[in-house]
C-alpha cells in the first residue's frame, strides 16, 4: 500500500455538539479503533480529504498530539449537499494482524478485442482482499492486451501473492464485448496469418 501521514489532536469530548463545533472549525472527527480501546481525535479537512477523494488505498500514520499509530481508513460519512467529510474511521493496523481492504483494480495494456471494435466492460473498480498490511499491494492490475471479445478475467484468474481475494470466485472482473461495426477475431487471425504478404520498405 501506498502510504501517508496525518497529524491530529485529541478531542476533549465526544458527542454531537463537539463535533458540530470541530465541524465549523474546518476539522474532521475521527475514531481509531482495533487495537482495544477506541481513540477519539480530529483532523483539518483539507488534510482529509486529499486521501478519501484519491483512488488509491493509504496505510495512513497517524500522529496524535505526539501519539504515533498506523491506520487505514475503514469507513467514512460524506455531507450529502457538500461532499465534505464529516466523519472517519480509521482501522489500527499491526503487522502480524490480517486486514480486509477494498482495493482499486486498474488495466495494463490495450485489449486486441477493443481494437477490433469491441467494447471493454469493468464490473469491478475496487476488490476487497484480505492480508498482511505489509503484502498488500496499491493496487489489482490486470493485463488485458491479450483480451478478445467474448472473453474475460474472471476473480479466479487473479493471482495476487500475499493475499486473498474474498470474492466470488466466477465473478467476471473485466470483459470484452460485442460492439455494432467489430470486427471478427477469428476473420481478423486469418487475415493476419493468411493474407499476402507486405512488401518490404525500400
Amino acid at each position: 500500500m501506498k502510504k501517508a501521514q496525518l497529524s491530529g489532536s485529541p478531542r476533549a469530548s465526544v458527542g454531537k455538539k463537539d463535533a458540530t463545533a470541530l465541524r465549523n472549525a474546518g476539522q474532521v472527527p475521527c475514531v481509531l479503533y482495533g487495537q482495544g480501546e477506541q481513540f477519539h481525535f480530529s483532523v483539518r479537512s483539507i488534510d482529509m480529504e486529499k486521501l478519501i477523494f484519491s483512488p488509491d488505498v493509504y496505510q495512513i500514520e497517524l500522529d496524535i498530539d505526539g501519539m504515533k499509530k498506523m491506520g487505514v481508513i475503514q469507513d467514512l460519512q460524506l455531507h450529502p449537499v457538500t461532499d465534505k467529510p464529516v466523519h472517519v474511521d480509521f482501522l489500527e493496523l499491526k503487522d502480524d494482524k490480517p486486514v480486509k481492504l477494498q482495493l482499486p483494480v486498474r488495466t495494463v495494456g490495450s485489449a486486441i478485442g477493443v481494437m477490433n471494435g469491441g467494447k471493454l466492460r469493468q464490473n469491478y473498480r475496487r476488490i476487497k482482499v484480505v492480508g498482511l498490511p505489509g503484502s498488500i499491494p496499491e493496487s489489482i492490475e490486470i493485463e488485458i492486451t491479450n483480451l478478445r471479445i467474448g472473453t474475460s478475467v474472471r476473480v479466479r484468474d487473479l493471482k495476487i501473492e500475499g493475499v486473498t481475494v474474498l470474492a466470488p470466485a466466477d465473478a467476471v472482473v473485466i470483459a470484452v464485448k460485442m460492439a455494432r461495426g467489430a470486427v471478427a477475431d477469428e476473420e481478423e487471425e486469418v487475415e493476419a496469418e493468411g493474407g499476402e504478404e507486405a512488401p518490404a520498405a525500400e
